[in-house]
């Protein structure tokens, strides 16, 4: 099943031009106003003026969305497709991960240890 933004690739992709790239966009601003809901951020386009040969692109988008069901979101996804969505973690990632870990617990040993000092510098403990 596509989603919403795999059928705007596609059509990003079949579709090349300007027009149809502004207009995807446009789309794409109204779907982040209307939280995901194809066929409200439709009506509100339909208020705005719509760059030529995109009226072409809308009318594509509105069919695939229809027939894969992804035009009219009303709830939240749930937690399945939620995690369906979710890319998996590789090796690479967790290794980066670990570094960034590291780095951190290395740069705040040495902001203590600097503090540490400091206080001793002050109070002469050492």
């Amino acid at each position: 099943m596509a989603t919403l933004y795999d059928i705007i690739s596609e059509l990003r992709r079949e579709y090349p031009t300007p027009s149809a790239s502004k207009t995807l966009d446009l789309v794409v601003t109204g779907l982040g106003e209307t939280r995901d809901n194809l066929r409200q951020a439709l009506k509100r386009l339909e208020t705005r003026p719509v760059p030529a040969g995109g009226k072409a692109v809308l009318d594509e988008l509105e069919k695939r969305a229809d027939a894969e069901g992804v035009d009219d979101y009303e709830v939240p996804l749930s937690p399945d497709e939620l995690r369906a969505r979710q890319e998996p973690v590789d090796g690479s990632q967790i290794g980066i991960a670990f570094l960034l870990a590291g780095t951190a617990v290395v740069i705040t040993g040495l902001a203590v240890a600097a503090f540490i000092a400091g206080l001793n510098g002050i109070f002469h403990w050492f």
